[in-house]
């Protein structure tokens, strides 16, 4: 199934930082949050966006839980080239960028 059936998003971004929240829908399903959205995984999801000539970009990937809001959050330091300011990329603000994790498949079995 895919992340967005049983998860909104939200993003932003400050600097050439991308913070990215994923809020599951309904408690049951916070559990697979936490299972199959590692740094990681979050990190190879946002890494094929924005690849260089000479490869991937060196992105530091934090990870929070938010248990009350059954919610992880992340941190994507170094993601957006120096900000929205300085990016060649069209459209890389972090607003835009939530819809990105929420077209990942997850394995909906683990619940």
């Amino acid at each position: 199934m895919k992340l967005h059936e049983i998860a909104h998003s939200r993003s932003g971004d400050k600097g050439d930082t991308l913070n990215v929240s994923v809020i599951a829908y309904q408690a049951k399903h916070y559990s697979l949050l936490q299972k199959q959205l590692t740094a990681e995984v979050v990190k190879r999801c946002y890494e094929k966006l924005f690849v260089q000539e000479d490869g991937p970009l060196d992105i530091d990937v934090e990870r929070f839980e938010v248990p009350n809001i059954h919610a992880v959050n992340f941190v994507l330091k170094g993601l957006l080239r120096g900000g929205v300011t300085r990016s060649l990329s069209l459209d890389a603000h972090g607003k835009t960028l939530a819809s990105v994790i929420l077209h990942r498949e997850i394995d909906g079995d683990a619940a």
